[in-house]
């Protein structure tokens, strides 16, 4: 038998002795209810009844007062007769529920009609003067006919609800009693069936549940596991799958002994790539370096021997012209040395200026990748103040306006981070469209947790090896430096970072490689440069550095 099905059996039966006890309990719970409706209702009549005289008794005065003094000004009291009918309307609306109260309620209300008109025609006959003579009879009495007979049908009123209210207030008590006794036995007998259900629950399943826990602590601590349980209920069903997880398990333990193994030879790989991979970087950097400095000495020999021929071409000319040599030898000997010669060596200066200037951006990448960083907490927004405070013969120049938002501090060296933010802006300076005014922002976004890149040096702020593959985790910040200059076509956007491509080359100098050292920086900071640009419209250059120590995992 499936437990599910023991279960609805062992539920059933003090489920239904349940549901007996609950409706005693609830009927008994509705007739205490009534039983304190009721006595409420009647307490409620008894107060309204006794509050239903007294305005009626002062009106009365006031009519006999009114009488006295002949001024019918005591008498006309309109809200009193509004009040009383108010009190008689909610006074008959409590004792709906019997007939003859309302009867005597009614009778009420004409004994206070009567009175009522008498009252009136007897204010009206002072107002005109006449003889009060027909109303001396009632007025000699202690109280006028209606109202004694109003409070005669009131008395009997009062003795009725107050023998209603004590045969009330005896059935709560009665009912509050008997609600009582249905609670507690409700209360104990649940307790009894459950207790009874309990007892027959563990007797039937606690010894199977305790030979399934067995197995789940022999499982957990991987100790061999006692025979499998009989039976085709769920237990037995846990048991099963339990067993069928042992044999898993050990079969994924020999698995993952040989996944182990592989793991750690292809780690053993990966560092050995790392490694060479670093090496060879390393190597470039060194060769880059070397060349560089090879190439400048054979550049310094022609940048000197071409003035030592200027000079003797300058000598030359001297001569020429003193030696008053015959008009045409004279106009081919001049043709040759300002002409051809002077040209010749002019290309020739142009050519070594321009490898000089290779060179040097060579080794200043070559630089970049080389040098130690001093990391510490940077203030972004200082770095940027001297960055326009140097920039500023420029920006005045191009009748530009630069604003800065609030930058937080990066993790990284000043002197690299200023470089980056001293490329960028001057880039925006320099391509400012000169056809409408221009606009310099820089700025923050919000901070974002994120990935960062593997750190290509090792610093006293970082942790992990240089090139790590283990991926960085920290808070980043993106910093961006947005300008409405000429901007960049979608063509060019992908080779924007790139060594020695240069956009717009007959408005700026330059030699092409500060975006390059940009990204070469923010990369080794672990962070990522981009840009955003519409030709046109303006570019907008976002850095993205860390906020703190770089974290590896």
């Amino acid at each position: 038998m499936k437990l599910f099905t023991k279960g609805l059996l062992l539920i059933a039966v003090p489920s239904a002795v349940e549901l007996a006890l609950l409706g005693v309990v609830f009927d008994a719970q509705e007739r205490t209810t009534q039983a304190a409706q009721w006595s409420t209702n009647s307490k409620q009549i008894l107060y309204q009844a006794s509050s239903v005289i007294d305005p009626l008794l002062r009106q009365a005065a006031r009519v006999r007062t009114g009488i006295v003094v002949g001024d019918a000004s005591f008498i006309d009291r309109h809200a009193v007769w509004v009040d009383l009918s108010d009190r008689l309307t909610h006074l008959e609306q409590l004792v709906a529920d019997t007939p003859q109260q309302v009867a005597r309620v009614q009778r009420m209300r004409a004994e206070i009609e009567a009175y009522r008109k008498q009252a009136t025609e007897i204010a009206q006959a002072l107002r005109e003067g006449r003889s009060i003579g027909p109303f001396a009879i009632d007025e000699g009495r202690d109280m006028p006919t209606q109202i004694a007979a109003f409070s005669d049908e009131l008395n009997a009123l009062i003795v009725e609800e107050s023998r209603l209210d004590a045969e009330r207030s005896a059935s709560l008590a009665h009912t509050r009693e008997r609600q009582q006794y249905a609670l507690i036995a409700a209360v104990v007998g649940s307790m009894l069936i459950w207790a009874a259900t309990a007892a027959a629950f563990a007797r039937n399943i606690g010894r199977r549940l305790d030979v399934l826990t067995d197995n789940a602590e022999r499982l957990g601590s991987g100790q061999p596991m006692t025979a499998p349980l009989s039976g085709n209920d769920e237990i037995a069903a846990l048991d099963t799958v339990l067993h069928r997880t042992s044999a898993r398990l050990r079969v994924a333990e020999r698995d993952q002994t040989v996944l182990k193994a592989r793991l750690e030879a292809r780690a053993a790989e990966l560092a050995g790539v790392n490694e060479e991979l670093r090496q060879e970087t390393q190597d470039n950097e060194m060769f880059i370096y070397s060349v560089s400095h090879d190439l400048r000495s054979p550049l310094v020999n022609l940048q000197g021997f071409s003035k030592e021929l200027q000079v003797s071409c300058d000598e030359l000319n001297t001569v020429v012209e003193a030696a008053h040599l015959p008009e045409p030898e004279h106009k081919r000997l001049a043709r040759v040395l300002d002409g051809d010669i002077r040209e010749s060596l002019q290309f020739l200066r142009t050519a070594v200026t321009r490898a000089a200037s290779i060179i040097d951006a060579l080794l200043r990448i070559s630089r970049a990748g080389r040098l130690e960083y001093q990391w510490q907490r940077v203030s972004v927004g200082r770095a940027v103040a001297r960055v326009v405070d140097a920039l500023q013969t420029a920006i005045h120049e191009r009748s530009a306006l630069v604003t800065v938002r609030d930058l937080p501090p990066a993790w990284g060296d000043p002197s690299a981070i200023e470089q980056v933010f001293s490329q960028l802006i001057d880039n925006a300076v320099n391509f400012l469209d000169p056809g409408r005014p221009g606009r310099i922002e820089v700025g923050a976004l919000e901070p974002e947790t994120v990935d960062a890149q593997p750190v290509g040096s090792p610093s006293p702020g970082l942790h992990g090896s240089p090139g790590s593959l283990i991926p960085a985790v920290t808070r980043m910040r993106t910093y961006y430096v947005r300008d409405n200059g000429l901007g960049i076509p979608a063509a060019y956007l992908s080779k924007t970072f790139r060594a020695f491509q240069r956009l717009h080359g007959d408005i700026a100098k330059g030699d092409g490689i500060g975006l390059a050292l940009v990204r070469r920086i923010v990369e080794r900071h672990g962070g990522r440069v981009w840009v955003e640009s519409a030709e046109g419209a303006g570019s907008t250059f976002f850095v993205v550095l860390p906020e703190q120590p770089v974290r590896f995992s």
